[in-house]
């Protein structure tokens, strides 16, 4: 049996159609309306219609984070709905291990993990209440110094410069495996961003979540199907080892900081939900101030 929803607060899920972002729109369904911004409109109906089915109700708005004009006007239609907003969950992003470029001829990860979700937060930040939780999704492989992640073949961020990472230009001595570099550095943006943003803008609650590794995402996207199915299989196993999670669980504990109602900004937080610190790079107010404003001039040039 339904009861009558009397929670009028609104959620923005980025990248709802799979993976973490599913899981956490579901969760949040059941706490106020989800607006769910994503590039398929099919995935984005059928996520909606599940939330229907669950007596809850949810917007879509097809955006590709990828570009930045689309980025920027999913925040024009998000701000023209006029609901309510309590939370906004950054989580749309991608892992490829060959080359790609963005609509504006930008490495694919760096423009779909940092730039499109820098453009659409600013774009965002004067239409939010005060006080709204804005949270990223991040990932401890940006540091060199978590050693699971460096066992993964990861080596931390190698930011140069917002320019040289558009460019697949990276620090020297990074990792071998293809795709690794652009990752971790696209990732320690989204903790740049948390915490300059924060600095930046004291009426609003920014955050940031490593929810731990999900074999059963569709974070790679080129990654072969039959390895897809493979990961898919092993994720219930592997998700009892440290580290490790299903999207049901890290939705639930995405959903539970999204909503927190404290004061905590500028946190980062584990898979577990509790607070964990960041590379020694990126916790450095200087470097976080200039990778954000490197990246901003870098988006200035997209006028469109």
């Amino acid at each position: 049996m339904s009861t009558k929803r009397t929670d009028t607060s609104a959620w923005v899920v980025t990248g709802p159609t799979s993976g973490f972002g599913r899981a956490t729109a579901f969760e949040l369904a059941r706490h106020g309306h989800v607006v769910l911004v994503g590039r398929s409109p099919e995935k984005l109906a059928a996520v909606k219609a599940g939330i229907e089915q669950r007596s809850g109700t949810a917007t879509t708005i097809v955006a590709d984070f990828a570009d930045v004009v689309s980025a920027r006007r999913a925040a024009a239609q998000v701000a023209s709905l006029d609901l309510p907003i309590r939370g906004v969950l950054n989580n749309a992003g991608i892992m490829l291990s060959k080359p790609a470029v963005s609509a504006q001829g930008w490495e694919l990860s760096f423009a779909t993990n940092h730039l499109g979700p820098l453009a659409f937060t600013d774009a965002l930040i004067p239409s939010l209440p005060d006080g709204t939780n804005v949270v990223f999704i991040a990932s401890a492989c940006e540091d060199p110094e978590r050693v699971p992640a460096v066992r993964s073949g990861f080596r931390g961020g190698r930011y140069i410069s917002a320019e040289a990472a558009a460019h697949s230009q990276y620090v020297p001595g990074g990792s071998k495996r293809p795709g690794m570099d652009a990752y971790a550095t696209s990732k320690q943006g989204n903790l740049a961003t948390v915490f300059s943003l924060a600095r930046q803008h004291p009426r609003l609650r920014f955050r940031a979540i490593e929810p731990g590794v999900n074999p059963g995402s569709n974070l790679g996207s080129d990654v072969p199907a039959a390895v897809h199915l493979l990961a898919k299989s092993l994720a219930p196993a592997l998700s009892l080892l440290p580290h490790f999670t299903t999207s049901k669980r890290a939705g639930r504990v995405i959903s539970r900081i999204l909503a927190d109602p404290s004061e905590a900004t500028s946190v980062y937080y584990d898979e577990n939900g509790k607070p964990m610190s960041a590379s020694k790079q990126v916790s450095d107010p200087a470097f976080s101030d200039r990778y954000v404003q490197e990246s901003r001039d870098l988006l200035a040039t997209v006028t469109a």
